[in-house]
């Protein structure tokens, strides 16, 4: 009724009719295409803890200290070789300058020749042996000779007994001045000579054998020209980690006296 009374109206007074209201409708969203993202790599969980570097150490079982053909060898006043008349097999004469005709087992003197050569080429000075390999037979006669001499107790400090000597196993040398200066004497210590061999017998094998500060360990008084080969590999170790005697860097007894 009220529509029709509209339209009525309408058509009374000349106004056009009302439009009939719309509905009111949402809107519906379109919906977002949102960006599509990369998708990160995903990275394994470790299996466990990094294992630590290895740090090489130096092997000291790598050869015998007891056989006698052995070049780390341990002779000493507790430690006789065995056995006592062992004599190397494989001697030469060392071509280097001389008193007595040096005589070391080959390895030995080869390193002897680079070493006397390194300090001429090093210094224009030069060395000469004193003594090298001594058989049993000689050192009985040495170590009798030095008793009756200066008596038993000096002799042991200075003289090895038969089957005891580092001479006998064809690796230490007696090394001098040429022309001599304080020759198998303390004093060698302090000459140019004693003191490069002091500094740099190692990087050719060889070890001062008898220090001054090392007489309980060794057995022996200090002796700046008695050196013994022991080879590069266990030269550079002791040298590096500051160990000067076999005894203590094997974890051997001091040899002090004879047993």
């Amino acid at each position: 009724m009220l529509a029709s009374g509209a339209v009525l109206a309408g058509a009374l007074t000349g106004a056009p009719p009302p439009l009939a209201a719309s509905p009111v409708v949402d809107p519906v969203p379109t919906p977002r295409q949102e960006p599509t993202a990369t998708p990160t790599p995903t990275r394994a969980a470790p299996t466990g803890s990094p294992e630590p570097a290895v740090v090489p150490t130096f092997n000291r079982s790598a050869r015998s200290l007891d056989d006698p053909a052995s070049i780390w060898v341990v002779v000493d006043k507790t430690r006789p070789l065995n056995p006592a008349d062992y004599s190397p097999s494989d001697l030469v004469e060392v071509p280097v300058a001389h008193v007595w005709t040096p005589l070391l087992r080959r390895e030995a003197a080869d390193a002897v020749v680079a070493l006397f050569a390194a300090f001429e080429a090093e210094t224009g000075l030069q060395f000469q042996s004193q003594s090298a390999y001594r058989s049993y037979a000689t050192q009985v006669d040495l170590y009798a000779g030095d008793v009756a001499a200066n008596g038993q107790a000096v002799a042991d400090t200075s003289t090895a007994r038969p089957g005891t000597s580092e001479h006998q196993t064809g690796l230490a040398i007696d090394i001098s001045a040429l022309p001599g200066n304080c020759s198998l004497a303390a004093c060698f210590g302090d000459t140019v000579q004693g003191q490069w061999l002091a500094q740099n017998a190692w990087r050719f094998g060889f070890l001062l054998r008898y220090p001054a500060d090392k007489v309980e360990i060794t057995g022996y008084a200090y002796e700046p020209w008695h050196f013994r080969f022991i080879g590069t590999e266990l030269a550079a170790e002791m040298h590096s980690v500051g160990v000067t005697t076999l005894e203590e860097f094997f974890g051997l007894p001091a040899a002090p006296g004879y047993n």
